[in-house]
């Protein structure tokens, strides 16, 4: 089979989700080839709407989740369009849907019918808590999780109390690990010949994600709080002001902390044995960041950033939205995409020596002509 436009390249994808996790997942599969048709309701994808600002003729949220992709639009609470998605499907090798149990019920359909039709068909299910248990089959948005599931607890300082992640976390990562499903459910199915149900929820996903602060609670008892920028386990990894621009230090092992002191010369800091190890700073972190900050105030932060970094120490300044996508680092990976009319993304990380990702087909429009 020829690859030209990626590894998935001959699979056949019905995309019917909507919002965020589910099209995310598609949008992964259709950069790796895969022909993915996307199915909306006769008001389209709810993100069509969530503008401005807009990128061409879609809303940016929209645009930024559904390049790669064909639509079709089908109303499915007819059963003319119904039968019509099922012959859909019968063709298909992926189905991604995130339908309410109680839709499905009032279309007269079970989980198992579509792939009765399609023994083949893999089909992946983004839901907010999956069908069954205490909140099985109710509604679920990103941030809702967030604040469901912990995360916001563990975001933010203790002067702001909990905050949401500005990006939509819960939602993107649910997405990934769909269509990391879907690719596991295509190599088992080169073995069986049969397809499966899979099933991927914000709920888990956001759990999934509570690193080290559910380790911590497991092992401890004690319950995590915002430690602002500061890494529950280990310092100093946070952040500084400088004399020019603010930055992050990730101090991961005692030789980078070192090659610190010596950058700011606070040798004798390095030596002092409350500071010489991680679980030493860690617990004298309240003494180790004055001194920090003091030494750190009049320095140039974009100079001492570039320099640690170079000489192995994991720092950088904090940088804007607008910083990181006009960066010379982002232009050479290739990380920014460009398809007419006005269309511009993010490319895929996933980088294939063999089957690289293709960007064939903008964001499609509404009714697609």
């Amino acid at each position: 089979m020829d690859l030209r436009f990626g590894a998935l390249t001959g699979i056949k994808v019905v995309d019917a989700s909507r919002v965020l996790g589910g099209p995310y997942c598609g949008q992964i599969l259709g950069d790796h080839g895969a022909d993915v048709v996307k199915v909306e309701g006769p008001a389209g994808d709810d993100t069509r709407q969530w503008g401005p600002p807009d990128l061409g003729p879609n809303a940016a949220y929209f645009a930024g989740a559904n390049r790669n992709k064909r639509s079709v639009v089908l109303d499915l609470q007819l059963a003319a369009e119904r039968e019509r998605f099922m012959e859909m499907l019968s063709e298909a090798d992926v189905l991604i849907e995130n339908f309410k149990p109680s839709t499905l019920e009032k279309w007269g359909w079970r989980t198992d019918e579509f792939s009765e039709r399609n023994p083949r068909l893999i089909h992946c299910r983004v839901s907010g808590f999956g069908s069954d248990g205490p909140y099985g089959g109710l509604p679920a948005y990103d941030t809702a999780i967030q604040a469901q599931c912990g995360l916001m607890s563990v975001n933010g300082s203790p002067e702001s109390g909990p905050l949401r992640v500005g990006l939509p976390v819960v939602d993107m990562t649910t997405g990934l690990n769909a269509a990391i499903g879907v690719l596991l459910a295509l190599r088992a199915r080169e073995i069986t010949g049969r397809g499966q149900f899979i099933e991927t929820t914000l709920y888990a996903n956001a759990i999934s994600m509570l690193h080290p602060h559910a380790s911590n609670f497991l092992g401890t008892g004690t319950c995590p709080i915002p430690t602002g920028n500061a890494h529950p386990n280990i310092y100093p990894y946070d952040s500084f002001d400088t004399a020019t621009a603010g930055v992050y230090l990730a101090i991961g092992n005692d030789a980078q902390f070192r090659t610190l002191c010596r950058h700011l010369g606070l040798d004798g800091v390095a030596a002092d044995s409350r500071y010489a190890t991680n679980p030493a700073r860690s617990v004298h972190r309240h003494l180790l960041r004055p001194m920090l900050e003091d030494a750190l105030r009049p320095v140039d932060g974009r100079i001492l950033a570039d320099k640690l970094v170079r000489d192995g120490v994991p720092a950088a300044v904090i940088g804007s939205v607008q910083d990181v996508l006009e960066d010379p680092q982002t232009s050479h990976m290739g990380l920014l995409v460009e398809l007419e009319p006005g269309y511009r993304g993010i490319a895929s990380p996933i980088r294939l020596s063999g089957t690289p990702p293709t960007y064939r087909r903008p964001p499609p429009l509404f009714p697609e002509t």
